[in-house]
């Protein structure tokens, strides 16, 4: 091979990964870099934590949720939270450790219309259509992944964390003040995320601080609900409300049980609402 051959084989070389033209080649290193999941291979387990990069050197942190069984809802709660019954997860994800930051929403977004400023404290005034904008911005970044609301189901689920009790400390609400932001202690504010205990597996603000909007439209009890964790699409109303849970820096303990349900419009924009991203495991 002569010297010339070589350097034509490495200018070819180069331009099959990047293009001629500078840009890098679609089915190249950019496909693998648009998965936030590029170096995981089949068979590989999957990792507990994984970091969403979102620019400007910002990433959103998410906790891998394994696939299990629980009971969804509560017989002693509100009628909306009957009849408890078995929900199935059969297939892990991945959910937002803390709910989506002022700051990660300005970053994507270009604009913060949060009535409490502060670059780490949950995003609010926010409907549940412009969630969706955000999950658009996410995938824009990252076309390999699908980002989405969690499903009511799958939010609970990851609440509990394994707890069968009101509320992931237990039923007594006296150890509330250690995982959550709520009327008794919140000076009726958001506060920053990530400031409170985690629940058992590494879920920070499931009670309290805002409100988290979920994939599902409200009915008002679980009779023909979907029992293998995907949301509830299809309702009596035709102008239906979507779902929230979690409760608020506003609430009192009542409302920031695991099992409790809250709604709204999907334009519905409040000072005390947010929400936190699911991602599908690959």
């Amino acid at each position: 091979m002569t010297k010339y051959s070589s350097i034509i084989i490495a200018v070819l070389t180069v331009c099959g990964l990047i293009g001629c033209d500078g840009q890098k080649n679609k089915g190249g290193a950019s496909q693998q870099k648009a998965s936030v999941f590029a170096a995981h291979q089949p068979g590989d387990p999957l990792p507990k934590e994984c970091s969403v990069p979102l620019g400007r050197g910002l990433h959103m942190e998410f906790v891998l949720i394994p696939a299990g069984e629980f009971t969804m809802g509560s017989q002693t709660g509100g009628a909306d939270e009957k009849p408890a019954h078995k929900v199935s997860i059969a297939k892990p994800f991945y959910l937002g450790k803390c709910e989506v930051t002022q700051k990660q929403w300005q970053t994507l977004m270009n604009q913060n219309l949060s009535r409490y400023e502060g670059t780490n404290n949950p995003v609010e005034h926010i409907s549940w259509k412009e969630c969706h904008k955000f999950l658009e911005a996410l995938v824009e970044k990252w076309p390999a992944n699908r980002f989405r609301l969690p499903s009511e189901a799958e939010w609970e689920y990851a609440c509990r964390a394994g707890s069968t009790t009101a509320y992931c400390c237990g039923d007594d609400d006296s150890a509330l003040n250690q995982y959550a932001w709520y009327e008794a202690n919140s000076e009726y504010r958001t506060h920053p995320v990530g400031t409170k205990k985690a629940n058992a597996w590494g879920l920070f603000d499931m009670h309290g601080n805002v409100l988290e909007w979920c994939a599902d439209m409200y009915e008002g009890n679980y009779e023909g609900a979907p029992t293998d964790g995907s949301a509830r699409t299809t309702v009596k109303d035709k102008d239906p409300n979507c779902v929230l849970r979690g409760g608020a820096y506003d609430g009192s303990a009542k409302k920031l049980r695991s099992s409790y349900r809250a709604w709204g419009y999907p334009i519905l924009q409040d000072k005390a609402i947010g929400f936190r991203v699911a991602l599908d495991a690959p």
